[in-house]
């Protein structure tokens, strides 16, 4: 996908992003795909549908990406944001994921899901984005006037000294097969990839699932459309071919003179769905006057999602509005949101970023905060019942 100039490709790159999600957006409400009802349905009542769906999302993912990166087809290494760096942040994804799974059983979902049900009328959800994306937002940018963020000023002194400077990249092909990676990515994604499957579709009553297949499916597929096509774009800068993110580190070179340059080259990397940042950005684009030089992948993926879920909801007459039915309620999401803010930022990514996208590089730091997540949702509401039940005693 080579485009003879920038704004070609640039708008290609974030109009085929707001296509996909939209696609997941209508899919996942219709399908009512969540990751927190998933760990909560397999808590509080021993079913595993959902968590079976998020497992085919990840399963799709990993053998996916395993595929797409042997043909050479996807760059799962130099990413935005970076899963397989070398520096491994493992308090920091630890931490960061138990926060995220705290912060969204207090809020009734993760990041995607918060745009889900805004989508479907959930007045509630709207106040959990605004939180979520004042908090990622200044975990990443600095308060005005001053050089601190929230992350240099709450996290940085004692989560950072604990990273760990590995040797390979860190994903697990290349911390187990050296200078072989390529083939241990290989290897690991299929071992990996299969006996998710296996588990997955082991349950007769998921195998009869319509939407619980339908959900994982186009989960684990718009993540893969969105790591192919983000790594797939270029433009034709003198009979060289550049991806958006090179051309624009080489602007004064490339670039006529009435050319518009993005405010950033980051975010022009390869990439697929996360939520937590995007808010972020999304709030940021807003507050500068929705000026284009600071549109982003992320904030495309926000709006795809958002106008895909509403779509599904006027189609299928679900829309509902919803709004906090007591203080008590109001509370939960406020403190839920805020922890999602700043568990998203701190883990970098959600339970999509780093649970399904995160994941399917084999990064380390993506497993590490996946598995915190769960944890961090399934002890929240193991307090929750306690706490219900000594009420009712």
């Amino acid at each position: 996908m080579t485009y003879p100039d920038f704004a070609s490709a640039q708008s290609f790159f974030l109009w085929s992003t707001f296509a996909v999600a939209l696609v997941m957006g209508a899919v996942v409400n219709k399908t009512n795909f969540c990751t927190m009802g998933a760990v909560s349905d397999w808590v509080n009542m021993g079913d595993t549908g959902r968590m079976r769906a998020w497992m085919l999302a990840i399963a799709v993912g990993v053998l996916g990406v395993m595929g797409l990166e042997a043909a050479g087809l996807v760059n799962v290494t130099g990413t935005f944001p970076p899963y397989r760096q070398t520096n491994l942040v493992w308090l920091e994804n630890v931490l960061g994921g138990a926060l995220f799974g705290i912060g969204m059983t207090l809020a009734s979902g993760c990041g995607n899901k918060t745009l889900i049900r805004i989508g479907g009328g959930n007045l509630k959800s709207v106040m959990v984005l605004l939180v979520i994306g004042v908090v990622a937002y200044f975990m990443l940018n600095p308060f005005p006037g001053s050089d601190k963020t929230l992350y240099s000023t709450l996290f940085y002194s004692w989560t950072n000294p604990t990273a760990v400077a590995l040797s390979t990249n860190q994903d697990l092909g290349a911390m187990f097969f050296g200078d072989n990676a390529a083939t241990g990515r290989k290897v690991i994604g299929a071992v990996i990839g299969v006996l998710l499957l296996a588990w997955v579709f082991k349950s007769a009553d998921f195998r009869t699932s319509f939407d619980n297949i339908l959900g994982g499916l186009v989960v684990g597929l718009a993540v893969l459309a969105a790591w192919y096509v983000t790594s797939n774009i270029g433009v034709n800068a003198d009979g060289e071919v550049l991806s958006l993110q090179a051309y624009v580190q080489d602007w004064e070179l490339y670039a006529p003179a009435d050319a518009v340059r993005p405010a950033a080259a980051g975010p022009l990397a390869s990439q697929s769905f996360t939520f937590i940042n995007p808010m972020g950005q999304t709030l940021g684009y807003a507050a500068g006057g929705f000026d284009r030089t600071l549109l982003t992948f992320g904030i495309m993926a926000v709006a795809g999602v958002l106008a895909g879920s509403l779509l599904w909801s006027l189609v299928s007459r679900s829309f509902r509005i919803e709004w906090f039915a007591s203080a008590g309620d109001f509370v939960n999401h406020l403190v839920g949101a805020a922890l999602m803010g700043f568990g998203g930022i701190l883990a970098m990514g959600c339970t999509i970023g780093q649970g399904v996208t995160g994941f399917s590089t084999l990064a380390l730091g993506s497993i590490l905060t996946f598995v915190a997540i769960v944890a961090g949702a399934a002890a929240t509401m193991k307090v929750q019942y306690a706490i219900m039940m000594r009420g009712v005693d």
